[in-house]
This record gives structure tokens, sequence and C-alpha cells, in this order.
């Protein structure tokens, strides 16, 4: 089995939505074995609403929260008895191979580091969510996790997310782009001029060159490298949009008799057709380049991101993707 730490107090749905996401990850997949942290009789009055399992799911008592709003480093240090610092401790002993949380990104970046630490030779871990595009999904790294990165980071970035794309999402040979704005070389602010020549001399990565925004949801490329503002804002604008859209779909098709009627008949189709903007079926987004697999999902992340965010540790574990990540960055 793969064992995955679950912080089940983290988010604004916590704990129910993270207690039945664990559940319907259990019921999908027997491979996968999750380890509730969190407070006792909370989790056990929502498991008692579900059937699953008992040998698939164990309870670990963390009676301390670590709220959004607190500071990040100063909560790590002082809520030892917290969900989110007992979850990512089964992870550092090697009881779980991963941990997934709704709860305070700024504490599980933190946490991450002190806790589970960096994989050797790996400057600055990314955090790395897959976003829908015409082909299909790409990776984009970093988006939140190192705001001032230098060229060496970026490098590694896309050295990492090469690994990801290849072992985990099947692609081969990933198209690597750096997010410019332009198709130039000389184009860019000083550390995209002083990345581009890096990635292009790098013989184990299809580097492609720069990608602009607006490419990236037609798939140009596979991996897409940035430093965490430049991603951040990215990923906030595809959701964005991806919300605007459906909305103003369902608005549309409600105008009219004749629209409703015809959303009817189509609603299979368009729903399915949709369903590729609705990031929450992609699970959280990794932070990659530790000693073991961090996912950190939205805050309002339902049950469906929390099932999700556990099986994608199936995958990354009996991939062997941390130790196929130590080769390439050597």
């Amino acid at each position: 089995m793969v064992n995955v730490a679950v912080d089940a107090m983290g988010g604004d749905n916590a704990p129910d939505q993270i207690v039945k996401g664990a559940v319907e990850a259990v019921n999908q997949d027997q491979r996968v074995k999750v380890f509730l942290t969190g407070r006792e009789a909370a989790l056990r009055e929502e498991l008692g609403k579900h059937t699953y399992p008992a040998r698939q799911v164990e309870l670990v008592p963390a009676e301390e929260v670590i709220e959004t709003a607190e500071p990040p480093v100063m909560a790590i240090r002082r809520k030892k008895d917290s969900s989110i610092v007992k979850a990512l401790q089964l992870v550092k002993d090697g009881t779980c191979a991963a941990f997934v949380s709704a709860g305070s990104t700024g504490a599980v970046l933190v946490g991450a580091h002190v806790i589970v630490g960096r994989m050797e030779g790996v400057e600055r871990p990314p955090l790395a969510p897959l976003v829908p595009t015409a082909k299909g999904v790409s990776l984009l790294l970093d988006c939140g996790a190192n705001v001032d990165a230098r060229p060496s980071h970026l490098v590694q970035f896309a050295k990492i997310g090469s690994v990801y794309m290849e072992h985990i999402m099947g692609v081969r040979e990933p198209k690597v782009g750096i997010v410019n704005i332009g198709a130039e070389e000389e184009k860019g602010n000083a550390l995209v001029k002083e990345t581009f020549p890096l990635l292009k001399n790098c013989k184990d990565l299809h580097f492609v060159g720069s990608v602009e925004a607006r490419e990236i949801p037609f798939g140009a490329v596979d991996v897409v490298v940035c430093e965490a503002f430049v991603g951040n804002v990215i990923l906030k604008m595809y959701e964005g949009v991806g919300a605007v859209l459906l909305s103003k779909v369902k608005e549309g098709m409600l105008t009219s008799l004749r629209s409703r009627i015809g959303a009817f008949l189509v609603r299979p189709a368009l729903k399915e057709a949709l369903k590729v903007f609705q990031l929450e079926e992609y699970g959280g987004a990794p932070l990659l380049g530790l000693n073991g697999l961090v996912i950190k999902t939205h805050g309002s992340s339902k049950a469906v991101e929390i099932k999700n965010s556990i099986l994608q540790c199936v995958a990354y574990q009996e991939q062997g993707i941390n130790e196929k990540m130590k080769e390439k960055i050597s």
C-alpha cells in the first residue's frame, strides 16, 4: 500500500469534505491507505457517516489547528500538535510517502521545508499544478513557492517538471518553454534573459524557447517554467476565466425557452467538454523536489479534489518519481 497523510482539519470545508474525499479515495483504490490527522472526536463522527474498508484508514490524533492568518514559521514551531505538523512528521519518519492538505499554504510550504526537507541537489522546490489546455494539460512551475528565483532554480524547475510530465502524465520528451513577453530570445526581464541560454544548453531537456501566456491554453508546451509571482498570476487568471466561462455558458442557455430546450439536449456533451476547466479534476499542486511528496490543494477544496490528490500520490510513488528526479538533477 501507498500510505498518505492527510491534514483533515485544513481548509474551508474541513473536516467533512476532507474525510469524504479520503473515504472516496480508499473505496476507489485498494492500494492506498490514508492517515487522517486531526481532532479525534470530530473525525470519528465524520467517518461514522461513511462506509469504507477499515484497514485503509487510520486516525492520528492532533488537537491543534493552524489557521490561515497565523504567521507560518511561528505556527509550525509552536503548534507541534497541529494536524499539519503531525501529518508532515509521518512523511519525515517514513510512515507515509506523501502528504495532502487544503490548509494554510504558508504553513504547508514552511513545514515541508523544515520537517520533510529538500531532496539532495534541489535548491528550491517548486509548487507545480497541472493546468488544462487544448491538448490535455501542462505543468506550471513555479506558481507560489519561490517569488525571487534565480536562473539556476528555473533550470531545475524545467528538469523536475520534465520528469513529472514524462512519468506521471505519460508525455514522451515533454516540451519545455519559459514564460516570456515575446518569442524572441533577446526579450524579457533579467531573469528570463539569463535563464534562456542555460535552458538552451541543457541537452537532457526538450527546450523549445519562450512561450507567451496566451499560448499556454493552446498547449504550446508541456512544461511551463517561470518564477512564482508570474506563475501565480497565470494560475489565478486561469481559475477566474474558467469560472466566468462556465457561468456565462449557463446564463446564455437560460435566456429563452428555445435555449433551455437546446441546453437540455446538449447538456451531457457540454458538461463533459467543460470538465477540462475544472481544476479540481486534476487534484492539488505538488511541491516537487522534497524527500517526500507534498500536495497543496485549494483552501475551498471539496471531496473530489481531495480524492484526486490522494490518488495522485499512488502514481507518484509507484513510478519512483523522487529517484528519477535525483538522477535528472545530478
